[in-house]
């Protein structure tokens, strides 16, 4: 988000670090594939078509974490300006990344549930790891309030009426941690948020994000194949369409 940086989604597709294939390890993903798949949660009729889970969208789309409509559009707007849609193809909305992030604040990853929570709670050093004695659902719940009342205070709207350049400039107003949050800084939740987005536009659809595996399209990587038996000898170079895990 820092205005020194003018890099395209094109650049950042191309040289990002973290590679398609290795996003859930060590993140995000755990604990919901058997909950998520069941559907529970708010319906969101709003959004067309995606209510039943099928090989393409893998699961339902539903609210599990966010209640509020207002809060989940903001969660929505934040993660479609660090993940914009352009060119090359849909942004965080139309790859479902927030409900991705829902979805995952409602289970362990929100809760921390397999993390030791206890403390001292000293101030971290910027290199150091989860410092803060809230959960992740706690910091996101706090910084999407936060999100709101800045919006409030610079511009007198909510969040999601303002224009994408005062939301940048919020965003990067938290990526510089100078707002202020208590039990954690706002440079803290916006890694969070910034990992979150991709993690949702990369992992499996089984999860909730990465909506028809468009996210893989982009940067090319064919998902979970069952094998590469016809295509290991063949010395030219294989475009494979992505497979999700529930299309096996």
């Amino acid at each position: 988000m820092s205005p020194e940086k003018d890099v395209s989604r094109r650049d950042f597709l191309k040289t990002t670090g973290i590679a398609a294939g290795t996003l859930v390890g060590g993140g995000l993903i755990g604990g919901l594939v058997g909950y998520n798949m069941h559907g529970k949660g708010t319906t969101t009729l709003e959004h067309g078509q995606h209510g039943t889970a099928t090989e393409e969208t893998g699961s339902p789309k539903a609210k599990m974490f966010f209640m509020n409509q207002r809060d989940f559009n903001i969660l929505a707007n934040a993660t479609e300006r660090i993940f914009p849609e352009d060119d090359l193809g849909a942004g965080a909305k139309g790859l479902d990344v927030p409900y991705f992030i829902d979805q995952q604040l409602a289970g362990q990853y929100g809760s921390n549930s397999k993390e030791y929570m206890h403390g001292p709670f000293g101030e971290g050093a910027p290199t150091q790891g989860y410092q803060s004695r809230l959960t992740r659902a706690e910091i996101f719940k706090q910084g999407v309030q936060k999100l709101e009342s800045e919006a409030q205070n610079r511009y007198k709207k909510s969040f999601n009426d303002i224009d994408g350049k005062q939301m940048d400039e919020i965003l990067t107003a938290f990526q510089k941690g100078e707002v202020q949050m208590s039990g954690v800084t706002s440079a803290f939740f916006f890694t969070l948020l910034r990992a979150a987005t991709i993690e949702g536009a990369y992992s499996d659809p089984i999860y909730g994000g990465n909506r028809n595996m468009d996210g893989w399209r982009m940067k090319g990587f064919p998902g979970h194949q069952m094998a590469y038996i016809t295509q290991i000898e063949d010395p030219k170079f294989q475009k494979i369409e992505p497979n999700s895990l529930g299309s096996h």
